[in-house]
């Protein structure tokens, strides 16, 4: 059925009112009066007066009803595509508004295994020092956008050439293989990179179907050493970072491992570096990004600064001399 638009006499020429429109967006994303109401804590029949003044307003039916099921028309659709994104940046401006207001706050956005291997270890010395800013992570593999959500930074892993515009370096990374001190004390030495297929080797599952990081594999450093063809005793396959750590640490076998998420195991002897001069490079990089609406607030600047302190330290740990 098209689209039955007012004649061009009797058409608004007015902005419409705003206070329908959050009934509009539940309709158009449930294609259902009554999981609308619900989710707007209204009864089905106010929802369904809010619709009819909306589309008294535009002029236009922006839903087909049926029996038993609601369809966008396409001026509906039209709308819920501006409409959409609209309402979130209200939201977003309010939750901000809300937020500055009261106390001072960082929100960052980032991925699983760096918050808990790189980011979080760190906090408490910023905490101490800066006990009037509260502190949110949000760790997802999901990207936000920073320009919409109230989410002030992002720490990201990616190479170079996909990192946004005005992304910060923090380091770059090596991979290094590296085992429990207790595992490798009750084990031949390994002394050359063939000794590898002695132990159980623990990598991502899922490195090989993910773009870009075939590059953490067992395969690419066995390859890149000549034992292209060895296969070891048996594998481990893991989903994160941090799983792979743990179960290295735990003596499950040896781990290919991102040089700055272990750096600090390193250093207290949690775990062992095997065969140092064997080293992998990388061409994957940890980025900093804040977002525009968060630049100029003297919390997220004095966060931005500790951590680019915590990431200097990083490079000197990991021997990155390419700087930040």
């Amino acid at each position: 059925m098209p689209d039955l638009p007012l004649p061009p006499s009797l058409l608004r020429t007015r902005p419409i009112a705003v206070g329908h429109l959050r009934a509009f967006l539940a309709v158009a994303r449930y294609l259902n009066f009554r999981a609308a109401a619900e989710e707007l804590a209204l009864t089905q029949s106010a929802v369904s007066r809010q619709i009819q003044a909306l589309e008294d307003e535009v002029g236009i039916a922006l839903f087909l009803r049926h029996t038993r099921a609601v369809e966008l028309t396409s001026a509906g659709a039209q709308l819920q595509r501006a409409v959409s994104p609209a309402v979130e940046r209200i939201d977003s401006a309010v939750r901000l508004i809300r937020q500055t207001s009261g106390r001072k706050s960082v929100a960052i956005t980032t991925w699983a295994s760096f918050a808990s291997m790189w980011l979080i270890p760190r906090m408490e010395a910023f905490q101490r020092d800066n006990p009037e800013i509260d502190i949110r992570i949000d760790a997802t593999d999901n990207v936000l956008d920073l320009e919409t959500s109230d989410v002030d930074l992002a720490l990201r892993y990616s190479l170079p050439q996909h990192a946004t515009a005005h992304a910060q370096r923090l380091f770059g990374e090596q991979l290094a293989v590296v085992a429990s001190p207790w595992l490798l004390q009750s084990h031949p030495r390994i002394s050359q990179p063939a000794d590898v297929a002695r132990h159980t080797l623990i990598e991502a599952g899922d490195a090989h179907r993910l773009q870009h990081l075939d590059w953490l594999t067992w395969e690419r450093w066995l390859e890149l050493h000549g034992c292209g063809n060895l296969q070891p005793k048996r594998w481990l396959y893991l989903n994160y970072a941090h799983q792979i750590a743990q179960a290295a640490l735990t003596g499950q076998g040896l781990a290919l491992a991102r040089m700055p998420l272990v750096a600090d195991a390193l250093a207290s002897g949690d775990l062992v570096e095997v065969l140092p001069e064997f080293r992998m490079d990388s061409p994957l990089a940890y980025w900093l990004i804040i977002g525009p609406r968060s630049q100029q607030r003297p919390e997220v600047t004095a966060f931005c600064a500790w951590l680019q302190l915590q990431a200097a330290a990083t490079r000197t740990a990991i021997g990155d001399t390419t700087g930040g």
